[in-house]
């Protein structure tokens, strides 16, 4: 059942009055994270097709953006390449059959064209919901100096809060843009959406993601010309 608008104003306020949902400190070095573009998400027969195009299309000007102000563009992809899948994914391949859309070699596994690396991009591999679960994001982060993600990508409910979570548990100030998350479920997306919101992101509209890389580009060039 829908939680009607008076309810959720009140749970809204009972969030803030408790002390959730406190801004956190965008940093000067940001990178953006593409999680999860695949086909599967944008063919109408797959499994996991989930309506999510205006999500691409949004993710698609913050990949333009990042790479104009040469902000580092992260994409993620699923690949279960082993002869039994379940020895790659373990237990979250047992738990969702429509994984098997990401074993090696199923087209729904590769990225929709509309939205795909280009050269200078960097693609990480994973297995599981979170891009820093068993790679190697986190040390490359690091690597690169940056402290705050950008995210995009699919889907809010796992992947996308999966990442979140873990990008504040490194140190970095997870940044999630609303216009370029989705869910196969509106109400889905839109309490995840809240809960990240309230406990371990700044949940930001595309605009002032658009702005805030550009920003970034031109301090970058700025310190680069001194």
């Amino acid at each position: 059942m829908e939680m009607a608008k008076a309810d959720v104003a009140d749970v809204a306020a009972d969030y803030r009055a408790a002390g959730f949902g406190g801004s956190l400190p965008w940093g000067s070095r940001p990178a953006l994270l593409l999680i999860d573009f695949a086909a599967a998400y944008f063919v109408a027969d797959s499994p996991l097709y989930a309506g999510v195009e205006a999500a691409r299309a949004a993710a698609a000007r913050l990949a333009e953006a990042a790479r104009a102000a040469d902000v580092p563009a992260i994409f993620t992809r699923v690949e279960y390449v082993r002869d039994d899948p379940a020895r790659d994914g373990g237990m979250f391949y047992r738990k969702i059959a429509a994984l098997a859309c990401f074993d090696s070699g199923n087209p729904l596994g590769d990225f929709t064209p509309e939205l795909a690396p280009q050269p200078g991009d960097i693609v990480v591999t994973k297995q599981y919901p979170s891009a820093f679960f068993a790679t190697g994001l986190a040390a490359m982060l690091r690597g690169m100096g940056v402290d705050t993600l950008v995210i995009a990508g699919l889907s809010t409910s796992g992947c996308v809060r999966a990442t979140a979570v873990d990008a504040l548990c490194h140190g970095l100030v997870p940044l999630v843009v609303r216009e370029a998350v989705g869910d196969r479920d509106a109400g889905v997306h839109a309490a995840n959406l809240f809960d990240l919101a309230a406990k371990t992101a700044d949940v930001i509209g595309l605009d002032e993601a658009l702005a805030y890389l550009a920003r970034a580009g031109a301090t970058r060039e700025a310190s680069t010309k001194a």
